[in-house]
C-alpha cells in the first residue's frame, strides 16, 4: 500500500512539473505537439502506477525524455520559424474581407456549421458582420468584425475620459497576510492595522479578501462565520 502511494505521489509531482514547463495554457488553447505531449504523458504514468511489477524507472525516464524533447523543440521553434511553421502549424484566414475562404475551410476540415456556431457565441449573428476570421494554431476561432459592426470607443466619440482602469494587489487572502505584496506597496504592518480598524475589523483573520490597488483604494470582504 506504501508502495502504490509513493509511487502515485512521484508521478503526480513528475506530471504536475511538466506542464507547468509547458506554460498557462487550457487544454482547449494547446497546440497540437502540446496536445500529444499531455496524452502521452498521461498514459506513461498509468503504467507503473497500474502495474506493480514494472520499475517505477521505466515511466519516469520515458516521461522526463518526452519533457526534454519539449523543452528542445520549444527552443527550437524560438530560433526557425521555418521549424516553427512545421510543428505548430500556421493561422489560417477562414473569412476575408467579409467573404468566405471555403478552400481554406476545406483544408483544415473546417464546416460551416463550426463556423457559425462559433461566430454565435462571440456575438455575431452572420458572415457579413465579420471581415476577418482567423483559425489559430490553438484551434480557437479570431473575429475581427467590420468597424461599424465594433462599439464606438472614447477616442472615436471625441471624449477625453481619465484613465481609471487599476490593477488591485492583494493583500489578506483568506485571512492570511501576503507580507511580500504588502511590501511591494509600500506598505507595513502598522498601515496594515489601521486600515483593518477603520474598516471594523479587529486582526488578519477577521478579512476575508483585501486589496489595494494603484489609486490607493482599498477593497475590503468581511469573513463570514462558519456555520
Amino acid at each position: 500500500m506504501m508502495t502504490a502511494s509513493a509511487r502515485t505521489v512521484i508521478l503526480y509531482f513528475l506530471i504536475m512539473l511538466g506542464l507547468r514547463l509547458m506554460g498557462k495554457r487550457q487544454i482547449g488553447e494547446l497546440e497540437p505537439s502540446e496536445l500529444v505531449l499531455t496524452m502521452m504523458i498521461s498514459d506513461l504514468a498509468t503504467v507503473p502506477m497500474q502495474d506493480f511489477g514494472i520499475p517505477l524507472l521505466a515511466g519516469v525516464i520515458p516521461i522526463l525524455t518526452l519533457l526534454a524533447l519539449s523543452m528542445l523543440l520549444s527552443q527550437l521553434s524560438l530560433y526557425n520559424l521555418r521549424f516553427r511553421e512545421l510543428v505548430c502549424g500556421k493561422p489560417a484566414v477562414l473569412i476575408r474581407n467579409g467573404q468566405l475562404q471555403q478552400e481554406t475551410m476545406r483544408k483544415n476540415r473546417y464546416t460551416l456549421d463550426e463556423l457559425l456556431e462559433e461566430l454565435r457565441t462571440q456575438g455575431f449573428s452572420g458572415i457579413a458582420d465579420v471581415k476577418y476570421a482567423v483559425l489559430e494554431n490553438s484551434g480557437q476561432l479570431s473575429v475581427l468584425p467590420w468597424t461599424r459592426q465594433q462599439p464606438p470607443t472614447a477616442a472615436q466619440m471625441g471624449l477625453d475620459l481619465e484613465d481609471d482602469v487599476t490593477l488591485p494587489v492583494i493583500l489578506i487572502n483568506d485571512g492570511r497576510v501576503l507580507h511580500k505584496n504588502l511590501k511591494i506597496c509600500g506598505k507595513d504592518d502598522t498601515w496594515l492595522r489601521k486600515t483593518l480598524k477603520r474598516e471594523g475589523l479587529s486582526s488578519p483573520q477577521d478579512a476575508f479578501l483585501l486589496t489595494l490597488d494603484e489609486q490607493g483604494q482599498v477593497f475590503c470582504v468581511k469573513k463570514e462565520s462558519a456555520p
